[in-house]
């Protein structure tokens, strides 16, 4: 059975989508997809502020708990996974698949670490 990942482990998940989020319209080619490229960046923004602002080590301000950042990383991979059908670019194949991965990348983040919350002393 997988071993689930940990709270450090899915800091490092999170923090390392935001640069593939934003990269992936130079690196999967589809520059000229405006929406696409658009979304790239919503998607990066939504995480990064959703890290930022969970209760956990490589969060910033803790205010958010560990298990509510999860559910909303679950949401994130259901948008990014449906986005080429929900905005008009699922006929862009890079563009596409760039969201599939996207979406299956956060869907394994979200559901497969571990929803252990922080203690409230910061200690673990």
């Amino acid at each position: 059975m997988q071993k689930p990942i940990s709270r450090r482990q899915h800091g490092f998940t999170d923090y390392s989508y935001i640069p593939l989020a934003l990269a992936l319209p130079k690196l999967a080619g589809f520059e000229e997809e405006e929406t696409a490229v658009t979304l790239t960046r919503v998607l990066a923004g939504n995480i990064l502020t959703s890290s930022l602002f969970t209760r956990a080590e490589w969060g910033l301000f803790k205010k958010i708990p560990f298990k509510t950042h999860l559910v909303l990383d679950v949401a994130v991979a259901v948008v990014a996974a449906s986005s080429p059908w929900l905005f008009g670019f699922s006929k862009n194949k890079a563009a596409r698949n760039s969201f599939l991965a996207l979406g299956a990348f956060g869907l394994m983040a979200g559901t497969l670490s571990k929803p252990e919350e922080m203690p409230d002393n910061g200690e673990e």
